[in-house]
């Protein structure tokens, strides 16, 4: 038979690696009208099964040619699919990249498209891309677009155009195994970059020119149909595994794959490898067979195997039809076409060669959305190879979530100096970062707007208040003076939390108020007993209930019984209530809705290191005392399905931050108090602390008594008047004591806003805070 590949002709012109053209492609045919050649290639594991060593081999080549033309930057990578997926994958890995990314033909309910694309001479032109968020991408970083073949390069073209719209960068590098671009087509490539004031590199491990016959569609056409499904006297068996994947890590680069999701990636790649092989018979040979886009979690399952005594080889089933010829030479002897086994899909599929040493068995590894039943049905890819008389092990990998992920994409925990002043061991964020954005709005205004009902108080900001010099020196009398006893409050209930809840705890304050708390409850366990707690800061609006989607977060990464939630004090018990009926409607989890605060004067908890109203002084300011963090916003236009509430870092009140100093000047008390905790928390551990909500009855009689409106427009105790003060429109204050020492800040802001400071003797608090009815 004459050479069917005779009218396709390969000339390297120049190699800037060990590689050459002939090692790494062979010309094959498709039944393609727009293309009837393709470039087989010899190191991908795509059409040929391949020693999964040569793909990373390869690889490895093409990614240090990368990291030498970005000069040693950290870089973000794509892939194209589906053939490159798992190419791109291995130099994303060499290259310890920030995020990889691969484009998808797959349409995966709920993900937003972030880009699209086409490849024109492709049998399958669409190119999604479906990054959990727009975020897991660097825009600062170089763009490295990994494909296994330039041909013309005007896919990798339209890929830039198409990303430069959504997110400009200034440098991008398209690196394939091959390039065989014509002069002309260089040209484009350097126009396209001028065009979009970008730097455009290339590398490539080989580089050459490929010549068609005139007549080489018409001559592919005539060919006779190809012999697909090659059937066996005796068909093999076919078998099923089911192999667990974790759901928050991505088993691809689909959705994007970050730096950090490696190591847990490594881990759940060895229990699946160790599931194969399980099921395998000892020493057996295997052809790890993945499926179209699923190309890399099969390529380190096919390495693990071969580490494990099994000659392993690797390749991939694939949408595109080629021409199958069994004749020596040809890269594509055999080939099995057979149903999509996605239930969107009902075009064929193909798988080529598919073969490897005597007796081997096809280990052919599928995703949750492949695991149907056309998957096994008769016409199905297990079936029509199994067929050929292949042993065939169907490995179903079950668990990774492109929800569950896009939803732990979108909530990534902030930490300092990035977010906030506080050292980043001492508190992570489980918040939204919303700096850029303006969220603050006149007091007065956004105080009609919240009695009014066309606004909840927690869909924007106040103007963050900055006291005058005499304010600032007043706090720090006030934090000289009650350091010591904030100390043992501090002292008291971190002794109470320890002795009933243990040592293996994890601490959730309600940010903003309890995350100074929170530290300071951390640093007690730490310089007392040597232990190291974590510490989160979550969000809570009244009304709206607590962020859920940091309640997940903590349940996936600890043990939901060893949260306990901190709080700086209770007022009326409002926050305490909306804790325990969010917590009993979270639904996976079983947290526990004891609330731990320093100052219980309403009665409302049962873990306290005090019941006593007094001055904490980190009520005195607003983010300058709380590690410039704003007050938590909860924004249908801002905070959508999956993140995190949010929240603003004002950096450019560094100047005036007194945050860590606060936490100090605390910290440097407690082991004067030590005794005095150990002792306190024993004696409250010993009595009935069953809350009785008496707060809640004197804030009812106050606003029977005054005409109030509303019960939400008295805010009882020290620190609640404080903030009433600080960022709402105030109308009395009440105080059981006019010239108590605590209420000196109090009477002070009170005077510069004008406010009326009241004495009522039979106060249930020491102090209330009125708010002004504006409506």
């Amino acid at each position: 038979m004459t050479d069917p590949t005779s009218g396709i002709h390969l000339t390297a012109t120049s190699t800037s690696s060990d590689w050459t053209i002939e090692e790494l492609v062979r010309p094959g045919l498709r039944r393609n009208p727009r293309r009837a050649h393709l470039l087989v290639s010899e190191v991908l594991g795509k059409h040929i099964p391949v020693d999964p060593s040569v793909v990373t081999g390869a690889a490895d080549a093409l990614g240090d040619l990368v990291l030498e033309a970005v000069g040693g930057s950290d870089v973000d990578v794509l892939g194209f699919a589906e053939t490159a997926t798992g190419l791109g994958h291995c130099v994303a890995a060499r290259l310890n990249a920030h995020c990889y990314l691969h484009s998808t033909r797959r349409d995966v309910p709920g993900t937003g498209v972030y880009a699209e694309f086409q490849e024109g001479h492709s049998h399958a032109t669409d190119h999604q891309l479906l990054p959990t968020s727009p975020r897991v991408l660097d825009p600062q970083l170089p763009l490295v677009l990994v494909d296994d073949e330039i041909s013309t390069g005007r896919t990798a073209l339209d890929a830039v155009r198409a990303l430069h719209a959504v997110t400009p960068r200034t440098r991008y590098v398209i690196a394939s195994l091959v390039d065989m671009r014509t002069d002309e087509h260089l040209a484009e490539s350097a126009a396209a970059a001028e065009e979009l004031g970008v730097t455009l590199d290339s590398v490539s491990l080989a580089q050459g020119r490929v010549a068609l016959a005139d007549d080489l569609i018409e001559s592919v056409v005539a060919l006779p149909e190809p012999a697909y499904n090659p059937v066996a006297d005796h068909a093999g068996t076919i078998t099923r595994v089911d192999a667990h994947w974790p759901e928050t890590v991505p088993d691809g680069g689909r959705h994007g794959f970050r730096a950090g999701d490696t190591a847990s990636f490594v881990a759940a790649a060895a229990e699946v490898a160790d599931a194969v092989a399980s099921a395998l018979e000892p020493g057996r040979p295997v052809v790890v067979l993945g499926h179209e886009e699923l190309m890399y979690l099969p390529l380190k399952v096919a390495a693990a195997l071969s580490d494990r005594g099994h000659p392993a080889l690797f390749q991939t089933t694939t949408r595109s039809p080629a021409y199958v010829l069994d004749e020596p030479g040809y890269p594509l002897r055999r080939g099995f076409e057979f149903l999509a086994p996605e239930d969107d899909e009902a075009q064929a599929r193909y798988v080529y060669n598919a073969s490897g040493p005597e007796n081997a068995q096809i280990v052919l590894i599928v995703d949750a959305p492949a695991d149907t039943d056309r998957l096994f049905a008769s016409g199905g890819v297990a079936d029509v190879v199994a067929a050929s008389g292949s042993d065939v092990l169907v490995v179903v990998v079950n668990g990774a979530d492109p929800q569950r992920l896009i939803v732990s994409r979108r909530a990534t925990p902030l930490t300092g100096p990035d977010f906030g002043s506080y050292a980043p061991n001492e508190v992570t964020w489980l918040l939204k970062d919303l700096s850029d954005i303006s969220l603050e709005a006149d007091v007065a205004e956004r105080e009609r707007r919240i009695q009014e009902g066309t606004a909840h108080y927690a869909e924007s900001l106040p103007v963050e208040y900055q006291p005058d010099a005499a304010y600032r020196e007043l706090f720090e009398e006030v934090l000289h003076d009650s350091a010591s006893r904030l100390a043992l409050a501090v002292g008291t209930v971190t002794e109470l939390v320890l002795a009933e809840r243990g040592h293996d705890i994890v601490l959730a304050s309600l940010a903003r108020a309890g995350t100074p708390v929170g530290i300071l409850m951390r640093r007690w366990a730490h310089e007392m007993h040597g232990i190291e707690i974590p510490h989160y800061a979550v969000s809570i609006v009244r009304d709206r209930g607590i962020d859920s989607v940091a309640l997940k977060y903590l349940a996936d990464h600890h043990d939901s019984r060893s949260v306990v939630f901190v709080d700086g004090w209770t007022g009326k018990g409002a926050i305490a209530r909306e804790l325990s009926a969010a917590l009993a409607e979270f639904d996976g989890a079983d947290f526990d809705d004891d609330l731990a605060v320093l100052a219980d004067p309403g009665h409302c908890a049962r873990t306290y290191g005090t019941r006593d109203d007094f001055l904490i002084a980190s009520a005195c300011l607003n983010s300058t005392v709380s590690g410039l963090v704003s007050r938590t916003v909860l924004n249908a236009d801002l905070i959508r399905d999956g993140d995190f509430h949010g929240a603003k870092y004002y950096a450019e009140l560094a100047a005036d931050d007194v945050s860590n100093h606060l936490l100090d000047t605390v910290s440097a008390r407690f082991a004067d108090v030590r005794d005095a905790a150990t002792a306190e928390a024993s004696a409250i551990g010993k009595s009935d602390r069953t809350p009785t909500w008496t707060g809640w009855a004197s804030v009812e009689k106050v606003r029977e008594e005054f005409g109030i409106s509303h019960v939400n427009f008295v805010k009882p105790g020290v620190g609640e008047t404080t903030r009433v003060l600080l960022r709402r429109v105030p109308w009395r204050v009440l105080v059981r004591d006019a010239k108590a020492p605590e209420h000196k800040h109090i009477r002070m802001l009170a005077e510069a806003r004008g406010v009326p400071v009241v004495e009522v003797p039979d106060l249930a608090y020491s102090c209330m805070g009125l708010i002004k009815d504006v409506t």
